[in-house]
């Protein structure tokens, strides 16, 4: 798990990894440190006696927004942060890695169960901080006028067009949702719950990025009519007319990619999209987003193999085309290549109780004026999502991999 963080830099400059062009991007070198911060101060600090941190100024330079651990760095102000070197977080990770492995080797039988569940807890972070490495290094690249490649072979594009899309009944009623079963989950998970729904229809794959075409050659994004009011106000000030990353380029769309940029490849899922774009698609189309519970209960229907999605495993970091022989009955793409919308507010579940102290903070302060996404993209590592994950943005915006699935 420690190394995949490390394996996703490897092919940056060091000079990339100081940079920070927005707010919501963090630069590599601080994920890189924050993911070690966390394992120094969750459990080392707490767990083996006469542990002496690395640095004494790394706990205020590398908490994220843990208030009940201190003061630290402003998010802002992540990237001036030219000091300390790439070479020295690297040897933070190499002796936070090596006092760990001596920790688990000398006292794992002894240690407490809350240990366990704090180590878990600091795999699932690490992973998110992965996907987060992905993303933000996309976007920091796509800054550069040079438009420069993360990967250095070529990006094979499949041409063929994606499958019909078809509308799949999905059974309304009482449900019970949230987590269930052995394994790990995060607290926002829980607890379960009876909710009910009305009968309804999905769509059995993403929207592609021809059918988005569609919507902008209609003028969707100079029409008011589709849009949420502050989405269009947004969109009218930002001069957005596409999704992020795609550009002209003589005369033809093409998107910014970790390949650099390429020719918008029609077959597959169009991502890089906000709610508010999501939504104005769906209103076009006579249709809407699902909410979050609805999808829940439409892929506890289904039950899709993860295996045929497309994760940070796959080395892609770039959503596929669904192959032109899928089964028009079964619901594909729930799981991997795009995070998808629902109508649903990051609210918590009937009966949930935040945790106390820092634990506290890493999801129930969050559950206000954010939205719901579900099922994981090609930059989420496989073994990190589930079927009730829940990830939450705010609706503006859009550097995740970000997409539409259709509801009614």
């Amino acid at each position: 798990m420690r190394e995949q963080s490390v394996a996703l830099c490897r092919p940056l400059l060091p000079e990339d990894t100081v940079m920070q062009p927005m707010l919501d991007v963090s630069p590599p070198k601080w994920h890189l440190a924050h993911t070690t911060w966390f394992w120094e101060m969750m459990l080392l600090r707490e767990y083996q006696p006469g542990y002496t941190v690395f640095h004494p100024d790394y706990a205020f330079l590398f908490n994220s927004y843990y208030n009940s651990l201190g003061s630290r760095v402003n998010r802002a102000d992540r990237g001036t942060l030219s000091r300390p070197p790439l070479a020295d977080v690297y040897a933070y990770r190499a002796a936070v890695d090596a006092a760990m492995q001596q920790l688990l080797d000398q006292a794992a039988d002894t240690l407490p169960p809350l240990f366990w569940e704090l180590f878990e807890l600091g795999l699932q972070h690490e992973q998110q901080h992965q996907e987060l490495l992905a993303t933000d290094i996309k976007y920091i690249l796509s800054t550069s006028p040079l438009a420069p490649a993360y990967f250095n072979e070529e990006l094979k594009i499949k041409t063929a067009a994606a499958p019909q899309a078809t509308w799949l009944p999905v059974s309304g009623g009482m449900h019970r949702l949230g987590f269930a079963g052995e394994g790990f989950c995060f607290d926002n998970e829980l607890p379960r719950h009876d909710t009910y729904v009305a009968d309804f229809e999905l769509q059995n794959r993403l929207v592609t990025n021809a059918e988005y075409l569609e919507f902008m050659a209609a003028g969707g994004y100079t029409d008011f009519r589709y849009w949420l009011g502050e989405g269009w106000d947004l969109a009218q000030e930002q001069g957005w007319q596409a999704p992020l990353y795609w550009v002209q380029h003589e005369g033809q769309w093409h998107r910014f990619t970790h390949y650099g940029l390429q020719p918008v490849n029609l077959a597959a899922p169009v991502t890089h999209v906000s709610f508010y774009e999501a939504d104005a698609y769906a209103q076009w189309q006579g249709a809407r987003l699902p909410t979050e519970q609805e999808w829940e209960i439409a892929a506890r229907q289904f039950r899709p193999d993860p295996a045929a999605g497309t994760f940070l495993e796959s080395g892609q970091l770039d959503p596929q085309p669904l192959p032109a022989n899928a089964d028009p009955t079964q619901c594909h793409q729930l799981l991997g290549d795009a995070w998808e919308w629902t109508h649903s507010a990051y609210h918590p579940y009937p009966g949930y109780q935040r945790a106390a102290g820092a634990l506290g903070e890493y999801n129930g302060k969050f559950m206000v004026s954010q939205l719901v996404l579900r099922g994981g993209s090609c930059a989420t590592p496989e073994s990190h999502i589930r079927l009730t994950y829940r990830n939450f943005f705010h609706p503006d915006k859009r550097w995740q991999f970000t997409g539409i699935r259709l509801a009614r």
